[in-house]
């Protein structure tokens, strides 16, 4: 598997060894099923010069990009003011771990994802295989232990997400003219620089896997969040090794952990396919997460933000929780630790929306069908935009033992109706004992026949976005 020379670390004891066999084991943990929703933080050095988007670090080093000019004109020749002379001005001078964790709690989410290390380079933790960290640079504080920390505090689940494998190429432009990018001084950040066409050597994959696999023993996270390009054939026996590094850890822990992939990176059954900015169009066997962010044109922190609205981020949380999926959200904090308010306020929104309606999702389970409705979403990543506007005839459907919830992604007026429990069709077949909406205590009206379930809205709304019917089915009696 591994070449004789290469000194790896040593792989815990447990019922995991490093073959994709071995690997399907891996059962989901219940908690992660019934979170449904959590909170990703794109917060690094790239938030300082705010600019188009998280990749500022890699497109100031390509000639003819915007962000090259946005920098030659702003900061001066790139052999004199480098990316690594951001991170003095990545300060998290405000930064309250607390105050974040509280955030989040009243938000609704369940667990919370960090970014330990983007391609950047730059890790947010004591890396004992950097200088370039942050307890050493920039803000001199441990971020990953101090979030961590403060996240659990308010019972929430702590994740890292891990983004080096685009290291070997992330900075290549920068090898094409006089910049510090070839200064051999700063080799260990911006190293190795390479063509993104070429394959990352062993002294690379090495470096990181030991760099992942001491994120998990230092910090016990319970989502490994990977991006994109460890998809790649050299990574492969890595992720094996890596994989059965972490389920054994977490079986030594007592705790059931998740590691989040894109494209075809493990295998089906032994991680968890995430869909970047991008949904499921039909109801998935396998548990599975959207990652978007709460801003259309960044992951990180830039000055001319364009945010989605509470409403379509609830319309999708629905959706993909319909499809049997969760949503993980990002939020793109100030190079001081502050949160833009507008993006507080989104989330306190969500947060509002989630204590009236929350039955519905949380340790929800999806029902027979997804949903009905005119609006069909177009599956795959990248794709979060090109589905049509939710109306008050788009329902998506949960459920919880004999409770089924229909929540309208928008109000239905007068009345609402529910085809899916037409009594032509086989798909409910008990009598229906009770129909209440969340939110609101007034008796509603309603029918049941051939065409549907009909239901008489009530006079007030209970909330602003989404509404739910909680639909109970009569409880029969026991024949002696």
């Amino acid at each position: 598997m591994f070449s004789a020379n290469l000194r790896l670390p040593n792989l815990p004891e447990g019922p995991f060894k490093p073959r994709w066999s071995s690997l399907k084991k891996y059962r989901v943990p219940r908690w992660y099923m019934d979170a449904k929703f959590g909170i990703f933080i794109h917060w690094g050095v790239y938030s300082v010069p705010a600019f188009q988007n998280e990749w500022y670090p890699r497109n100031m080093y390509i000639k003819g990009h915007p962000a090259y000019q946005h920098h030659l004109e702003t900061y001066g020749p790139h052999d004199r003011f480098g990316y690594k002379d951001f991170i003095p001005m990545f300060t998290a001078e405000n930064w309250d771990p607390r105050d974040w964790a509280r955030l989040f709690r009243e938000a609704g989410a369940r667990y919370v994802v960090l970014v330990a290390e983007h391609h950047d380079g730059f890790a947010l933790y004591d890396c004992s295989y950097t200088r370039w960290n942050s307890v050493k640079m920039g803000p001199k504080r441990d971020i990953v232990g101090e979030l961590a920390e403060a996240v659990r505090e308010e019972g929430l689940a702590f994740g890292v997400s891990y983004h080096r494998a685009e290291h070997w190429w992330f900075f290549e432009g920068g090898m094409c003219f006089n910049s510090d990018v070839r200064d051999p001084r700063y080799y260990d950040f911006y190293g190795p620089a390479k063509p993104s066409s070429t394959q990352p050597d062993d002294e690379f994959l090495v470096d990181w896997l030991k760099r992942a696999c001491e994120l998990v023993d230092k910090y016990k996270p319970q989502i490994f969040w990977f991006d994109w390009w460890i998809e790649q054939p050299v990574f492969e026996p890595y992720l094996r090794f890596f994989a059965a590094y972490y389920y054994n850890r977490a079986y030594e822990w007592g705790t059931g952990v998740v590691i989040n992939y894109k494209h075809d990176a493990f295998p089906e059954g032994t991680a968890i396919l995430d869909i970047e900015r991008g949904k499921s169009d039909v109801m998935r066997q396998s548990f599975w997460q959207t990652d978007t962010s709460i801003c259309r044109k960044s992951w990180g922190y830039i000055k001319d933000h364009d945010y989605k609205t509470a409403d379509s981020i609830i319309d999708d949380l629905v959706d993909i929780i319909s499809k049997n999926g969760c949503l993980l959200l990002n939020i793109a904090p100030k190079p001081d630790g502050t949160i833009p308010e507008e993006q507080r306020r989104i989330l306190l929104e969500i947060g509002e929306w989630l204590k009236i309606n929350g039955e519905a999702i949380y340790g929800s389970r999806p029902w027979i069908v997804y949903g009905e409705g005119p609006v069909r979403v177009i599956g795959g990543e990248f794709k979060e935009e090109a589905s049509g506007q939710f109306s008050g005839r788009d329902i998506r459907f949960t459920s919880q033992g004999d409770t089924l919830f229909a929540v309208f992604l928008d109000w239905p007026d007068n009345e609402a109706e529910i085809k899916s429990l037409s009594t032509m069709l086989t798909l409910y077949p008990d009598e229906i004992g009770s129909v209440e909406m969340l939110g609101t205590e007034e008796q509603l009206q309603w029918t049941r026949n051939e065409n549907g379930l009909r239901v008489k809205m009530p006079e007030k709304k209970p909330c602003e976005h989404a509404y739910t019917l909680k639909i109970n089915r009569l409880k029969k009696r026991k024949e002696h």
